[in-house]
């Protein structure tokens, strides 16, 4: 009951990871690959986040 009104994180980390994504594909066609390299990096540990919150809520 108490957790009716509570924020979901894995939703606010999937829309972080989308728009992550998004830059990352921006500086690719713009041809700058080392900020590709490191957003995508970012977007990755983003990524594992999301999956380890998901697993956790499985659990329980």
């Amino acid at each position: 009951m108490f957790g009716l009104f509570r924020k979901d994180p894995a939703k606010k980390l999937q829309n972080d990871y989308e728009s992550i994504l998004s830059e990352a594909m921006i500086a690719q066609r713009n041809g700058d690959i080392r900020t590709y390299s490191e957003l995508s990096e970012k977007a990755e540990a983003i990524r594992l986040k999301i999956a380890a919150i998901q697993a956790e809520s499985g659990k329980s």
